[in-house]
């Protein structure tokens, strides 16, 4: 097998007996880095620091990640303007924290009958939100309710 040092330097190809014993004389673990080479690769390591260091790398990255979270806005079929401006702060608010935004209406009784009407609700929406936000997926009928997906734009 071949044999890589504990700094890094080529030790050359060896037999993994004697591998072992030079891994045994300088106190540390042999790995095997690369199983499947002709010669197999191994490394002479810490390997309980390397796992140490491994996992607080990890979590380091998991400190720095955003979860995403998907807010919702109901908003009706004949929705007044200040009722729609209200609806429309607080989906800005939630683009600005960074969340997608899912606007969603639901039609009841005879209002399935103008579907037209939910889709310029959506549009007025969409143009209310355009600062802060992409349209992910347009306005869509889904059963009794139409759906919209805002996501936030990428910050500058």
């Amino acid at each position: 097998m071949r044999l890589v040092g504990a700094d890094g330097s080529q030790l050359g190809i060896m037999s993994a007996r004697a591998a072992l014993d030079k891994a045994f004389e300088q106190n540390l673990d042999l790995v095997k880095i690369a199983p499947t080479a002709n010669p197999p690769v191994c490394k002479i390591m810490d390997y309980g620091k390397y796992r140490f260091e491994q996992s607080k790398r990890e979590k380091e990255a998991r400190k720095n990640q955003k979860v995403v979270e998907l807010k919702e806005i109901r908003l009706s079929l004949n929705i007044d303007t200040h009722d729609f401006e209200t609806k429309g702060g607080h989906a800005i608010r939630f683009l600005q924290g960074g969340n997608k935004v899912k606007v969603s209406i639901r039609f009841r009784g005879r209002e399935m009958g103008h579907p037209e009407i939910g889709y310029d609700t959506m549009k007025r929406f969409a143009a209310f939100c355009e600062e802060y936000a992409n349209v992910e997926k347009p306005a869509k009928m889904d059963g009794r309710h139409m759906l919209m997906f805002l996501a936030p734009k990428a910050a500058k």
